[in-house]
């Protein structure tokens, strides 16, 4: 099997180190990744400077690894349109800090990656630790490799992508896996502003998490309830019950 690793927590973060060493017990590992943090970025692509690519001796010889001065989904398109020769069986995204659970995807670089693999028509798979302080990865790669294994097996529909959150506790703690939808996140933001040297103002950005929807099948219960959460999502983002529905309506009085 041959597996692209990418994350949006940059080419040097602990959680992309763990989870590609890992992950070559199921294959030949390629890891592309951006040069610096993005979180956050969501599914952005870089259109108006040049992409560079750096050829990265971090991972060992077993791992082909490099940089690129772009976002998480420039990465994977990077990797599958211009720098692998070669077919690609799985994208992988993560391990993330923090994680990636409800309408949180949205914002993600981390699920993006995954997402633009999808888009590519590769089975893909993104995966975070619920942990941004003093995060061990080792288990979480460790449980990543059966994860991946399980869900490439099992076969990954076309346009979805798997996204997996796993609770940041020991592995005696963790009750199982529960297959769940997406709950509900949404933040009260307060933009603090502060003065510069020349006393004009700028802002910072900070938002209070508000989990309006934690209870039921939901991503964020079952973390809560240490259990692995994994989420199918689709690329694909139509309302299919208002279509229906708004094709019922008259729309004719629209070119009188």
């Amino acid at each position: 099997m041959r597996i692209l690793v990418s994350n949006d927590d940059g080419i040097n973060a602990a959680g992309i180190y763990q989870l590609a060493k890992a992950l070559t017990k199921l294959g030949k590992v390629t890891v592309v990744s951006p040069e610096s943090e993005r979180s956050a970025s969501g599914h952005s692509i870089t259109m108006h400077k040049p992409l560079r690519s750096n050829r990265i001796d971090l991972y060992g010889n077993d791992i082909d690894a490099w940089s690129i001065n772009g976002t998480p989904s420039d990465c994977v398109k990077f990797a599958l349109d211009v720098l692998l020769k070669k077919e690609i069986d799985l994208v992988v995204s993560g391990i993330n800090r923090g994680s990636n659970m409800g309408t949180d995807v949205l914002y993600s670089g981390t699920v993006s990656a995954a997402i633009e693999g999808a888009m590519h028509g590769k089975p893909s798979i993104a995966l975070s630790l619920c942990c941004y302080e003093n995060c061990d990865f080792e288990l979480a790669a460790e449980l990543a490799v059966d994860i991946c294994k399980k869900l490439y097996d099992a076969g990954i529909e076309k346009e979805i992508v798997m996204n997996v959150n796993i609770p940041h506790i020991p592995r005696k703690l963790i009750n199982g896996v529960k297959i769940t939808r997406l709950g509900v996140r949404k933040y009260k933001n307060c933009f603090e502003e502060r003065k510069d040297p020349r006393g004009k103002s700028y802002y910072w950005l900070a938002g209070e998490l508000d989990e309006t929807e934690t209870n039921g099948d939901t991503d964020i219960n079952a973390v809560k309830g240490n259990y692995i959460s994994i989420t199918p999502i689709k690329i694909d983002l139509t309302s299919t019950e208002t279509l229906e529905k708004m094709k019922n309506e008259n729309w004719d009085l629209i070119m009188k």
